[in-house]
């Protein structure tokens, strides 16, 4: 099958020691490029401007942001090329990057905010012993779990009081053996002698080939990802990135979710830009068989569920590769697929909490209350990730042929922010203007003024050709044939 194209982290992980240095995104661009085996000359095309301080931060998020977004678009600037033989110039603009890593804050429905993302029991508590946890409520069953686990009432203080009696490594275990969402704080020195920190490699991003099939032409088209098909199995933030991602370059991405799965209305308004939504119950089996019919078809299929999660309904990478071989199939999870929490649930909050981001942030600024980033980092930066990924991925099709796998986590991109270093002064840093970065849009829900895309194609604009719309509102099938 061949060996595992690995993007690793730079210097590796740093320790719980502040510095103030770090790299710039054009040297985290290239290790990303080169781990994924991209040819050199395509990186001549690419345009960094801006510098750190654009998020006030002790991390480099500026950077993660530029880096991540940059490489996806470079990718989609090789894809370009791989149809026509055209080199085209890619620029991506710091401080635009960033606010695209906190698009989710600005939208903006007929002039009003989107709406309120968090439950009103989420967040952070200090428990027995000066410990803290952090909850993550946001959909009604973790929510409700969580209450049955603590015996109180939906309200800040009563949760307060509950854990005032709970260890948080204590609690952080019985909400994961009750299927909930709940971590523990963490030093980066606690979590790198962790059993399941230490089995996070310095991996944000794994290619891999995973079957044989011949190269697959490209189809006529004026946008990389024209004629491409991409199934969007994924929610919240970090996977439907990618897929908005993959269809801001010309990609038919079709979203598809569970009827009976909830969502946040706000976060499906920001990220199903570009994409048709629709419905279907995989615990049907004639649903199922739908899905299956849709993936013969594909060309990429994005899943964020927990690992195992979709392969017990048969749709797990190799099996993907034996019903559609050539399909590049791209994998989302919260800490990975090796250790004692790779079958946990997870959010970029969690992540930040148990990895360390939240003490090293807090103690950079001189408080002694957890700090979390100012963006959820993780998620965005993911989302760009698997979107590189993808597209590497079907740069190798094209040009060996094969069936691919991609892999990404949300605790592997919290390690490589890590690997990033630390930015001198960076907590001072304001608020970043955004009015000149913000956009009209249509929708289904109203009339959107929304964050544009920070990548700058010069033949190739990247723009969502079709607006975002309610989750079921379209059919389960491919536009075209």
């Amino acid at each position: 099958m061949g060996s595992p194209h690995i993007v690793s982290g730079i210097n590796g992980p740093t320790t719980g020691t502040m510095t103030t240095s770090h790299l710039s995104a054009r040297t985290a661009l290239g290790a990303l490029w080169h781990a994924a085996g991209l040819p050199d000359e395509a990186l001549d095309q690419l345009s960094l401007v801006g510098a750190e301080p654009v998020l006030p931060s002790s991390f480099a998020v500026g950077t993660a942001a530029q880096a991540s977004i940059a490489a996806s678009a470079l990718a989609a600037a090789l894809l370009w090329a791989d149809r026509t033989g055209r080199q085209q110039a890619v620029a991506v603009d710091m401080r635009h990057a960033a606010v695209e890593f906190r698009s989710e804050r600005y939208l903006r429905i007929d002039g009003a905010p989107a709406g309120e993302q968090w439950d009103a029991i989420a967040g952070l508590y200090q428990v027995a012993g000066g410990g803290w946890v952090r909850l993550h409520t946001n959909f009604p069953h973790h929510r409700d779990g969580i209450l049955r686990l603590l015996g109180c009432a939906h309200d800040r203080a009563a949760v307060a009081d509950a854990l005032s009696g709970w260890q948080a490594e204590a609690f952080e275990t019985a909400a994961a053996q009750a299927g909930l969402c709940a971590t523990a704080l963490r030093s980066f020195a606690e979590w790198d002698a962790h059993p399941q920190g230490a089995a996070i490699a310095d991996t944000p991003v794994r290619i891999e080939r995973i079957g044989d099939a011949p190269p697959r032409a490209w189809t006529a088209g004026g946008r990389p990802l024209s004629g491409i098909r991409v199934l969007d199995l994924t929610r919240v933030i970090a996977g439907p990135v990618c897929g908005r991602t993959l269809a801001a370059h010309g990609a038919e991405v079709l979203m598809i979710t569970g009827p009976h799965l909830p969502a946040m209305e706000s976060l499906v308004i920001d990220t199903n830009r570009g994409k048709r939504a629709a419905a279907l119950d995989l615990r049907q089996a004639s649903q199922r068989a739908q899905l299956v019919a849709l993936l013969k078809q594909a060309d990429v299929f994005v899943q964020g569920y927990r690992p195992g999660g979709l392969a017990a309904l048969g749709f797990g990478p190799e099996q993907a590769a034996e019903l559609c071989p050539g399909i590049v199939h791209v994998s989302l999870s919260a800490y990975g697929e090796a250790g004692p929490w790779r079958d946990r649930r997870g959010f970029d909050s969690l992540a930040q909490t148990a990895s360390g981001l939240n003490v090293a942030e807090a103690e950079a600024a001189g408080e002694t209350k957890p700090r979390a980033l100012p963006a959820q980092a993780l998620d965005h930066a993911s989302g760009y990730l698997l979107a590189f990924g993808a597209m590497a991925a079907l740069h190798r099709r094209a040009t060996e042929g094969g069936s691919w796998r991609v892999v990404v986590s949300l605790a592997a991109t919290g390690r490589w922010l890590r690997s990033l270093g630390r930015v001198d002064g960076g907590l001072q840093c304001p608020e970043p203007y955004v009015a000149d970065l913000m956009a009209p849009m249509r929708s289904g829900f109203g009339e959107l003024s929304a964050v544009t895309h920070a990548a700058q194609l010069r033949e190739t604009p990247a723009y969502w050709e079709l607006p975002s719309m309610p989750l079921g509102s379209h059919s389960a099938t491919w536009l075209y044939g």
